[in-house]
């Protein structure tokens, strides 16, 4: 499990990149990688970028942690998954400096990266949207890696020292959650409720939002803090058997997946979830009978073909983009260094006709190093003769049109692989198809 939090670097770059690359923190540096730019000169890199922005606003660079759970990931597999959440994030437009960090209980990473891009100097914008994508990302990585995942909505807005207090059974919020599940089933209606927790030795205050207070707890915790499961009128509802704790909650258009009663706990605790699903799965089976006959699919066979050609050609739709992006990460790097070169080539012809050398370089040794720099990266790509910098931002524009095409394409695809795959999951529940065995059925 990771959790992730992002906050703008206004001032004092070089202060907070020597924070992040700090030897004692990183295994003597070995655990510091960067992207675009080298993690040593990065605050100048970063500020020639900025200097390019017409209008960069106020923010220099983003600051992204990104903590593990005690002992679930290893340092060098958290600075994996961080280098990979920058690159699906970043997309190769900002270059970044990357640092995992060891020297307290819990591995964790910090991202710094540029806040305008390579190519058009254009800000990065950090709000709600681009956070959730940044969590959803951080959550998938997780789960390839097998590290726990914090369940949507359920943990909203909890800190990591909470949720590592109720791993540890210590929150009193958990205890709370805990104590009501517990209370309900045995209530008889509300006031009941209040009488049985009241017996646990819970303090109550009653007023807009109910409020419990365990012995020993210093405040109040309202129970609406809880979830919204944990309200006073939800309390009530799950006291009459009305609701539980909600699963995902069924889609009113298109095709969902049928419910295994036989496994489903709610099901078996609850008459009213249970009579719910099996409603739902009648109109499941409806809905993907219907599905096989409007796309004129009649035996099993030929669902399993059309599943392959779907897959195959989501694989081969995301094979594009990765190139595309791949190439777009070069381009961005080369438009960089070119860009650095031009701008700074002056100054080191200057250098070789100053009589003192040494004091030429002391008094312009930012864009000495930025030259030099640059003229290193260009040579490791192998390019011997400088490319023409206007041909280079035309590919990139071009490529970003194609980006955006194959996204539309790849996304087409993978809806529809999304949606024959529930119609063959259904199919393989109502058929009660097991893998391995003769599928010779019609429909």
């Amino acid at each position: 499990m990771a959790i992730t939090k992002i906050h703008p670097i206004k001032s004092t770059l070089k202060k907070a990149l020597d924070y992040i690359e700090n030897p004692d923190k990183t295994d003597g540096k070995l655990l510091v990688s960067s992207y675009g730019c080298s993690f040593e000169t990065a605050d100048i890199e970063f500020q020639m970028l900025l200097d390019q922005a017409y209008k960069k606003g106020n923010n220099l660079a983003h600051h992204l942690i990104q903590s593990f759970a005690p002992g679930e990931a290893t340092p060098e597999q958290a600075h994996e998954i961080g280098r990979r959440l920058a690159d699906e994030v970043l997309q190769g437009k900002y270059p970044y400096v990357l640092t995992t960090h060891i020297d307290k209980g819990h591995v964790h990473n910090h991202l710094l990266f540029c806040a305008v891009d390579m190519v058009n100097q254009r800000k990065y914008i950090s709000n709600k949207q681009s956070y959730a994508y940044i969590r959803r990302t951080s959550d998938r990585l997780c789960k390839e890696h097998g590290l726990s995942v914090i369940t949507p909505g359920r943990d909203k807005g909890k800190s990591y020292a909470e949720w590592d207090a109720q791993r540890k059974g210590q929150s009193w919020k958990a205890k709370l959650k805990t104590a009501i599940d517990g209370t309900i089933p045995q209530a008889k209606d509300f006031a009941d409720f209040l009488r049985l927790m009241e017996a646990q030795g819970y303090e109550i205050k009653q007023g807009k939002f109910i409020s419990f207070r365990a012995p020993g707890q210093e405040r109040f915790t309202r129970c609406k803090t809880l979830g919204e499961q944990y309200t006073e009128d939800a309390i009530t509802q799950r006291i009459k058997g009305q609701i539980i704790e909600r699963g995902p909650r069924p889609q009113r258009k298109g095709i969902s997946l049928r419910i295994d009663l036989e496994n489903n706990i709610k099901a078996q605790q609850n008459a009213g979830y249970a009579k719910w699903a099996k409603l739902h799965n009648l109109r499941q089976a409806a809905k993907t009978m219907n599905f096989l006959t409007e796309h004129g699919i009649e035996q099993y066979t030929d669902l399993e073909r059309t599943l392959a050609e779907i897959s195959a050609a989501n694989d081969e739709a995301a094979a594009g983009l990765k190139e595309v992006e791949r190439r777009m990460g070069e381009l961005a790097v080369l438009i960089k260094n070119v860009t650095t070169y031009k701008q700074t080539r002056p100054v080191a012809l200057a250098q070789r006709k100053a009589k003192d050398k040494a004091r030429f370089r002391q008094e312009h040794q930012s864009q000495l190093i930025l030259y030099e720099a640059a003229a290193r990266a260009i040579k490791e790509a192998g390019i011997t003769t400088l490319p023409d910098l206007a041909q280079l931002k035309t590919e990139y524009a071009r490529l970003d049109k194609e980006k955006e095409r194959l996204y539309g394409q790849y996304g087409e695809v993978k809806k529809q692989l999304q949606e024959y795959g529930i119609i063959k999951q259904n199919v393989d529940d109502i058929l009660r198809v097991t893998p391995g065995k003769e599928r010779s059925q019609e429909r």
